[in-house]
Formats: C-alpha cells, structure tokens, sequence
C-alpha cells in the first residue's frame, strides 16, 4: 500500500449553529438564521455630532453593521437624534448609571440599548418603565455583563468574575424584564480572559434561545486584542454559537471591523473579500518580501472584488501558492513571475511587481463583475 492509498479517519462533522431566536436591531437581523454580524464602537464624545457622524461612515466605509456610541452625559443624550437620524447603520446607546438616558436614547429613534445594570443606580426600580418604553418603541435590549463591573452581591457569592458568575448575572438581569413579558434581549458576557469568556458564554448556550454578542472585553492592542479575540471567537462560533461579535482593540475602531471581517471570513462565515497570501520570509528569499507585501496591500487597499492574491519570495513554495491563488507573483533573480488563475501572463522586473499586480487585479475585477452582473440578469 502506498502512502495515498492510506485510509483517512472519518471527520466528525462540525456542531449545528446554536438554536437562537432572532431580534431585529432596526434593519440588522440577529440570531436565528441570520449571518454573524460584526460591531464596533465609536471613540469621539457622542456629543460632538458631527465627529461622531464622521467615524460612523467610516466604520461603515469598512463595513460594519451595528455601531455603538456611549452616552455618559446629558449633551451625549442630546446629540442622539441627530445621529440616530443620519448614521447609514443602526446605532446602539451604551447606557452606564443613569436610567434616564435609556429613555432618552428610546426617544431618540436608536435601534437598540445597551444596559449594564450592575452599574445603573436603581436599575431594578425602573425595568418595567423601561421594558414598556422599549416595547412600545420596538427596541431590543443588549444585557451587557462585564467581568469589571459585576454585580457586587455575585463578587460577593463567588469571589471574582468567574463563568458561573457572568451567566447568573445576565440570566438574573433577563428575568427582570422577562417578568414584564419583554423578551427582545440580547446577551454578552464579557472577560477579559479569552478562556473564561468562552465558558461563560457555553454556560449562555445552554441556558437560553437568546441571541449572543461575543466579546473579548480589555483585550488589548494588536498583536495580543487580535489573537485573544480571534482565538474565542473561533472556538465559539465553531460550535455554532454567537450571533454578532465586536473584535475590542486599543486601536482605531476601524480595525476592529477589518479583524472582525476577517475572522469570520477565515471561519468560512462570510463571503472572503480581498485576501493577501504571503511568504513569511526565510534565506531563501530573493526579494524583500516584508516590503513588497506591505505595498502590494496598500495598493490593493478597498479593493471591492473577492480575490486572492499571492505574494511569494522563492522558487520553493513560491510558483505553486502564485499558482493556486486568483493572482499571484512569484519573486526571484531580480525579477517577478504573474500568476492569473493559474497560468503565467507575464514576467516583469522587481521594480515593476506592484504596478503588474494592480493591474491584472483590475482586469480580473471588471471579469467578476461582468460574471456578476451576467448572473444577475433576467434570462
């Protein structure tokens, strides 16, 4: 018998998407059926308008479907509707403390609120006002549990912010309004260790059909928030649950959209768009691979069609993953080899790569959304 000739194991086959029920944040389904959705948070003070309004569009630009802004003050609650009106996404208020701004932001045609009541002052006084303003508005309720701001009374019980903690917390807050007969709730259960997020959210699954938000609470600046994030994200979506994720990162907002994206486009969850394959260097390399790849990716930054694009530096592995990708260069000797769909279109110096690479990026685009438009069109 020979090598290919082995037999495989049988795989077994991945879990079932988590049976969730499915709330609308306005336009954006969530759980269900609906796709993983990807969030984020603006960084400029609510109240300033139109800097709020300008992060909005590029966070949609990048896009995200669901943007959260935080509403700590009376003018950030007076600036609301102005955003709420004029953002091309749903907007989420991020209440903290003060009831009042959840009416407020109700008021304000938001399409959603985010309470954590272990930081809202007489919160349980006030559920049932809230969940009849929040019915009568046909806005769903995010219950935002975080390991920082945990419920004192449950510090107490367990001694710190463990899984078993964040589940009681969430499932405690969701019978409040459950007994005034809201049930339009979303949960997260945030930590900032990824393993115990995970566990808390696995205790969620378990306990309840309501849809989940995935997040990795303080997860830090990249490389460390973007490998935390992803590591739970995939671990809990490979089991079928969360319904929305928000990639938290001490960095630009926009950037936790483009790590969003990815991450669900690397788990198969979305439709891949521009994908860059690239060589991590080694001394067989005849080309500076870190440099050209960087500016090959800046020259193909926004591009709007799926395509992957390989940047190789040896004769190695170079030709084959050239070959294997949509495009693809294979650098050596001063020179490139451009790969499209397989076939070898042209040999061009090194200083001329980027420049060939746009180009048949471009001829390969104006194909797929001809075969695009093609596919559209009444037969």
């Amino acid at each position: 018998m020979t090598a290919v000739d082995l037999p495989l194991p049988a795989v077994p086959p991945a879990p079932a998407r988590r049976s969730s029920r499915q709330i609308h944040v306005a336009g954006v389904p969530v759980g269900g059926d609906a796709p993983v959705s990807v969030q984020s948070m603006t960084t400029t003070p609510t109240a300033d308008v139109d800097a709020t309004l300008q992060q909005i569009a590029e966070l949609t630009a990048a896009g995200c479907e669901i943007v959260r802004v935080a509403v700590p003050s009376q003018d950030d609650a007076d600036a609301l509707p102005a955003i709420a009106a004029k953002s091309k996404i749903p907007v989420v208020a991020d209440i903290h403390f003060q009831p009042r701004y959840v009416f407020a932001a109700l008021d304000a045609g938001c399409a959603a609120v985010r309470v954590n009541p272990g930081n809202i002052k007489a919160f349980d006084d006030k559920v049932k006002e809230i969940a009849t303003a929040a019915a009568a508005a046909g806005v769903p309720i995010r219950i935002g549990v975080n390991a920082g701001s945990l419920d004192r009374r449950l510090l107490a019980k367990y001694g710190k912010a463990t899984p078993e903690a964040l589940t009681e917390s969430a499932l405690w807050e969701c019978s409040l309004f459950e007994e005034h007969g809201f049930t339009d709730l979303k949960i997260s259960v945030k930590h900032h260790d990824p393993m115990t997020m995970v566990a808390a959210y696995r205790h969620l699954a378990a306990a309840c059909d309501y849809p989940l938000h995935l997040g990795v609470t303080e997860a830090g600046p990249p490389p460390q928030g973007t490998v935390k994030s992803a590591t739970a994200f995939a671990i809990l979506l490979n089991e079928g649950i969360g319904d929305t994720i928000r990639v938290s990162l001490t960095a630009p907002p926009v950037e936790e959209v483009k790590t969003g994206l990815q991450i669900l486009q690397s788990l198969g969850l979305r439709a891949r768009r521009l994908e860059i394959v690239s060589c991590p260097s080694c001394g067989r390399a005849q080309v500076d691979v870190y440099s050209l790849t960087e500016r090959v990716t800046a020259a193909l930054d926004g591009f709007p069609h799926p395509l992957r694009v390989a940047v190789m530096g040896c004769v190695v592995n170079g030709p084959g993953e050239a070959r294997e990708a949509d495009l693809g260069v294979a650098s050596g000797n001063g020179k490139g080899q451009i790969f499209a769909k397989g076939e070898v279109v042209r040999t061009v110096p090194e200083s001329k790569i980027v420049d060939a690479l746009v180009e048949e990026a471009m001829r390969l685009g104006e194909q797929l959304a001809l075969e695009s438009a093609e596919e559209e069109s009444p037969t």
